[in-house]
């Protein structure tokens, strides 16, 4: 019997986080499938990295392999430690691969790998795009996944499935919806499904955490000697007062104006002071008055640097 390197398989270091390891093992089932791969000896790549995966996503497990050390070298002939199944005999199989049996390797040390027969499947991620008005708002979104199914011979099929999710109000870019259930396939009942949120970019808004940011362009007049500014929030709109004497990039700040939470965020609105074109004889005119009349040098510190 030779000795299984399960980091080797799946292409990672002994230090690897059950992040790393979930996330390695997502991109080598996609490569590997054997419904959808084309490369040679997929089927035996699949079964190698869903075995490695079973021992390293399970803490128990993974600990009690780390155990044997890392003098062992991938196909070296190996024998368990005596009495190693009494220490850390293991049962249950993996998540997605029920029904498979696994290599000598893995059941001299966790025993058969056939009782995975009665595993749950796997949980899944997907992505799910949404507004930032359904963000804040919350909403109910029909959403369209191909999912995996046995049919009558055992096979993994696609299915269409359209469901209806639930959005929470408040909901942050990179958070999570899991939908029991609705993950991959198992005899002892299907894994879950896990949505991961992405906010589309708005126009208008620029989120930060439960923050928001939005742009303000006021004209010269209204940041020299200040305005009321209608400013529109996720919530409506609100008058906002400009102090006189505003300067391009200040921020006025709209507390809890920003996304639901506990506590909520604030909305930050940054001025952009713009100038009109200067596009006609009487606009020339009022800027050559300004030049002349208003005597300011906004680069007059330059000169006692």
């Amino acid at each position: 019997m030779h000795y299984r390197d399960y980091y080797r398989i799946m292409g990672l270091e002994r230090t690897a986080s059950a992040e790393d390891i979930k996330r390695a093992y997502r991109k080598l089932a996609r490569r590997y499938h054997p419904d959808v791969s084309k490369e040679p000896g997929a089927e035996e790549r699949f079964k190698e990295i869903g075995e490695a995966y079973e021992v390293l996503r399970d803490p128990e497990k993974r600990a009690a392999y780390d155990r044997l050390g890392s003098q062992w070298q991938a196909e070296q002939d190996f024998t368990p430690p005596p009495d190693w199944r009494g220490t850390h005999g293991g049962g249950g199989g993996p998540h997605i691969f029920e029904g498979q049996e696994f290599s000598d390797f893995f059941e001299s040390l966790f025993g058969s790998g056939r009782r995975g027969a009665s595993a749950r499947g796997a949980d899944e991620t997907a992505h799910l795009t949404i507004t930032l008005e359904d963000a804040f708002h919350g909403a109910t979104k029909p959403v369209r996944l191909t999912i995996p199914q046995r049919d009558a011979h055992g096979r993994l099929v696609p299915e269409q499935r359209t469901l209806n999710v639930r959005i929470p109000k408040g909901i942050q870019q990179g958070q999570q919806i899991r939908l029991a259930g609705q993950g991959n396939p198992g005899r002892a009942g299907a894994g879950d499904l896990y949505l991961e949120i992405a906010i589309a970019p708005h126009p208008l808004y620029r989120p930060d955490g439960r923050d928001l940011y939005l742009t303000a362009p006021v004209t010269p007049w209204e940041a020299a000697l200040g305005a009321r500014l209608k400013v529109p929030t996720l919530a409506g709109t609100v008058e906002v007062r400009l102090p006189e004497g505003s300067q391009s990039g200040q921020k006025l700040r709209l507390k809890g104006r920003g996304m639901p939470g506990t506590p909520p965020g604030d909305q930050y609105v940054l001025i952009e002071i713009v100038n009109p074109k200067a596009d006609s004889e009487k606009a020339r005119e009022l800027y050559r008055a300004m030049a002349r009349d208003l005597a300011f040098d906004p680069r007059a510190h330059w000169g006692a640097a």
